[in-house]
């Protein structure tokens, strides 16, 4: 068994509040596919209401993706205390590429001067003779993501009143 962890950091001028209303719920899964159809193409909701125990069912875009084209993640952490969230890969995805364990966690963090930063975490153990796909594993995903999420977010505080067509 191998395993190990990446992580990416995303500076952001918004208060830590603004930007866990997106990452805490549901709202990042319905996004994603509008701001980034290339990194996701459409995500379902399977069960739950976006708290711990919510599974997903997250699709890849058909042009240029390998398989496998779909995976389902289990909501484990949705700390809104913390600004916390832990969502595991519970069917196909990394798992059908022989890894036992695929984990993202977003975490918010605010700053003393109302800023706050998005540390995308991501965990995976792989089996030994799997290895080799763990270079497969990576965070550009979850760094477009907290990119297009911030640009979204100032978009919408400019005019609050305007709604997404």
């Amino acid at each position: 068994m191998e395993g190990g962890s990446l992580w990416h950091e995303f500076e952001t001028d918004l208060p830590a509040a603004d930007v866990w209303e997106v990452y805490g719920g549901l709202a990042l899964g319905q996004l994603v596919p509008q701001l980034l159809p290339q990194v996701l193409s459409k995500v379902e909701l399977v069960e739950g209401d976006g708290g711990a125990g919510t599974v997903l069912l997250v699709t890849f875009p058909p042009a240029g993706a390998s398989e496998p084209r779909s995976y389902k993640e289990k909501f484990n952490v949705v700390d809104d205390e913390k600004y916390i969230k832990e969502a595991e890969t519970v069917e196909g995805g990394f798992l059908d590429l022989g890894f036992r364990k695929y984990v993202v966690r977003f975490e918010v963090v605010g700053k003393e001067d109302g800023t706050s930063v998005i540390r995308s975490t991501v965990e995976y153990e792989v089996d030994i003779e799997h290895a080799k796909n763990a270079s497969l594993v990576s965070t550009e995903a979850v760094a477009s993501i907290a990119e297009a999420i911030t640009k979204h977010i100032k978009e919408q505080k400019k005019s609050p009143e305007q709604t997404p067509e």
